[in-house]
């Protein structure tokens, strides 16, 4: 700017003066002297200095002190140099006429300063020799300009202090902020260099973690791989022992075979000796060459035979040797009968018309002897079979329908109470016994075995833990019996939904149930007082309609479900009774396999086979017959026939070839599907002369799982 440039060239012009040339010592007071000494150079006084001293000395006449004057006529100029010497000086005022020397002497010179800001002139303490007022006046002027220089001195150099002080302070700061920034950079720098540290450790770990996650991977590839070669070579070892079984069980047929061949062929030489002991003298050598082959064909059997007393089974060749033998020998016996019959025909001849008297009499014989066969058939035709159980039947079914009655009085009170606490204590009781039979599946035998543990521990009267909380049945006296009719009740409600809807669902709940009753004697009376009342068939029971009874309540008493949309379905009604019987068809046959008494099934086998001598005693009922024997078989068939063997096959073939047919002579045109189910059922048992174990039966498996 042009004010900057100004003021540039003004500092350089007093820096050019003789007065700019002054040397000052910014330390003379701390030193001791005076702010001139250093000063060699003579002043010069203006000529204005007159002036000033003349205002001296009217001002300060009393201080003159030791003033010489040498004038002579007073002159316009005026020239005053002053000397200084330490710390007195001389003030020379000369001009053309007068020389005036004025001594100045400063005895003590200090300051004071009282708050930091003021500053004392030592003027009143300085003897002054002047003689003259002007003189004295310069000199006032001095030592205020000394006084002034130094105050001006005294402030700069405190503002130069305060500054400096500042400039400090700024510099403190701002170092400190530095030295902040700097520990926040070597912090930063710390974290980074940590958190670098933890992200080498951390994909160090993650490496790691992959290496042992591929090395178990490896070795669960390993141990797969090795369990699939002991699988394959189990398989194989399976596979030839059952080619060495099937290969036994050929060898065992086949020696069965050939001894059947040799006792016809030694029965049928029998018949060729006897036959030539009995023939006339015509027919002897004929009959001679028969017997020399037979005995021939029964030495070749006899030598095949003969190697399988070593231990071997005869080979194939044997077996179609021995058969070619047998079949020679028929032609053998077969050809000495024709011979045989065309020596006799001349003596049949004689006895012909004797022969044919007899035969008329014996054919009017047996023609009577069927008319009174088929007149008894049709006798026991009309007559039937029962149309109902028996009396022992009946009265244990009514026996338990009156123990479920009263098992269903005797908690009244529970069901009945009004009150908050014993109605919740009522829902927690019921949620205890049927929620965890809903849970019960053929998924898992661990669960089943929990689900067990926890029917068992409520039965027994102990605590258990249900929706989150602790019940007992002990928490009433009433809450047993009301745990055992629901229990019993929602075992049965499962069989006629669950297991109709999933049939293998009836061995995990079977096998549940079993075990409860095994524990618990109570359960099966109402559970069978259950089962009864909704499925009669399961007694067998077919109620009778009594005078009086409506129509909807007789059809209940039979089972169907009726409610305000009317009866239900026929295939409705069906599947659930085939659901409840495929329960109880898997109940008689089950046994809770972890019960330390090791005692027999309450309710085994013996009243399976007694239901179905009962179903068979009975006249059948269209398509509900038919559809119970089939569930029921199906179910039990297997373990029936381990248990009674022979006398099970007599049943099923008197199923077949005459209650079937019985079955059918009930059962319309529109309802032949369960019938021709159970035919074809009980054709292919029969044909196979087995029964496959049923379809979801549990195994050892099914436990480990």
């Amino acid at each position: 700017m042009p004010s900057d440039s100004l003021r540039w060239e003004t500092l350089q012009s007093l820096k050019d003066s003789p007065k700019g040339k002054i040397k000052f010592n910014p330390y003379w007071s701390a030193k001791d002297e005076d702010i001139l000494s250093g000063y060699q150079d003579s002043l010069s006084l203006s000529s204005q200095s007159g002036v000033i001293l003349q205002n001296l000395k009217s001002q300060f006449p009393q201080t003159a002190v030791g003033l010489s004057v040498s004038r002579g006529q007073s002159s316009p100029g005026l020239i005053a140099s002053v000397s200084s010497t330490g710390s007195s000086r001389e003030i020379r005022v000369k001009d053309n006429t007068t020389t005036v020397t004025i001594p100045l002497k400063a005895e003590q010179e200090q300051t004071a300063e009282s708050d930091g800001d003021e500053i004392t002139s030592p003027l009143s303490s300085t003897t002054i020799s002047l003689l003259s007022p002007e003189a004295m006046a310069m000199a006032g002027c001095i030592v205020r300009f000394e006084e002034e220089q130094r105050r001006k001195a005294k402030m700069a150099f405190r503002v130069h202090q305060e500054q400096q002080e500042k400039l400090v302070m700024v510099v403190a700061s701002t170092e400190l902020e530095q030295l902040k920034r700097f520990e926040e950079r070597l912090e930063l720098k710390q974290r980074q260099e940590y958190q670098s540290m933890r992200d080498m450790m951390d994909r160090e770990t993650k490496e790691s973690i992959g290496r042992q996650e591929k090395l178990k991977e490896e070795q669960r590839h390993r141990l797969k791989i090795q369990n699939l070669r002991l699988r394959e070579v189990e398989q194989q070892r399976l596979r030839e022992a059952e080619l060495e079984r099937q290969r036994l069980v050929e060898g065992k047929e086949r020696l069965r075979n050939l001894n059947s061949f040799q006792e016809e062929i030694l029965q049928i030489n029998q018949l060729l000796e006897a036959s030539s002991q009995n023939q006339t003298t015509v027919l002897s050598a004929s009959i001679g060459t028969y017997n020399a082959r037979g005995n021939q064909l029964c030495s070749q059997v006899s030598e095949v035979v003969r190697k399988t007393a070593e231990g071997q089974y005869p080979s194939v060749e044997d077996m179609a040797v021995a058969e070619r033998a047998l079949h020679e020998m028929r032609t053998q016996i077969r050809l000495m009968q024709e011979e045989a019959i065309k020596a006799q025909e001349e003596e049949k001849k004689k006895e012909l018309a004797e022969s044919h008297r007899k035969l008329l009499e014996q054919k009017t014989q047996q023609e009577a002897q069927k008319k009174a066969e088929q007149l008894a058939k049709e006798k026991a035709h009309k007559q039937g079979l029962q149309n109902d159980a028996d009396d022992t039947t009946v009265k244990w079914y009514k026996e338990l329908q009156e123990s479920l009655d009263k098992c269903a009085h005797s908690f009244e009170e529970l069901s009945s109470s009004k009150d908050v606490q014993t109605k919740r204590l009522k829902l927690d009781l019921q949620k205890a016994a049927t929620i965890p039979i809903s849970q019960i599946s053929f998924n898992s035998g661990t669960q089943l075995r929990e689900i067990f543990g926890k029917l068992n521990k409520l039965l027994s009267g102990q605590a258990v833990l249900s929706g989150g909380k602790s019940i007992s049945s002990s928490q009433h006296p009433q809450g047993l019996d009301f745990v055992f009719y629901k229990m019993a009740e929602k075992f049965v409600k499962q069989g006629e939904e669950e297991v109709a809807a999933h049939h293998e669902a009836a061995f995990p709940m079977g096998m549940a149930a079993s075990g409860i009753w095994q524990l618990h004697p109570q359960f099966g009376d109402l559970f069978l007082g259950h089962l009864h009342k909704k499925c009669p068939y399961a007694v067998p029971h077919y109620p009778r309609m009594k005078d009086g009874t409506p129509v909807d309540e007789y059809q209940r008493i039979l089972g169907y479900r009726v409610d305000d949309d009317g009866l239900e379905g026929q295939d409705s009604f069906l599947k659930r009774m085939s659901g409840m019987i495929r329960l109880y068809a898997a109940i008689i046959q089950l046994k809770w396999p972890f019960d330390s008494k090791q005692a027999l099934p309450t309710h085994g086998l013996n009243h399976g086979w007694r239901w179905l001598a009962q179903m068979l005693n009975m006249e059948p009922i269209a398509d509900i017959t038919a559809t119970l024997l089939f569930d029921f078989l199906e179910v039990c068939g297997h373990a029936l026939l381990q248990s009674y063997q022979g006398q099970f096959w007599k049943v099923l073939m008197l199923l077949k070839e005459q209650y079937l047919q019985r079955i059918e002579a009930v059962t319309g045109s529109g309802q032949m599907g369960s019938v021709s189910r159970l035919r074809l059922f009980l054709e292919k048992l029969l044909q196979e002369r087995q029964i496959s174990p049923p379809k979801g039966q549990l195994t050892s498996e099914f436990w480990r799982s």
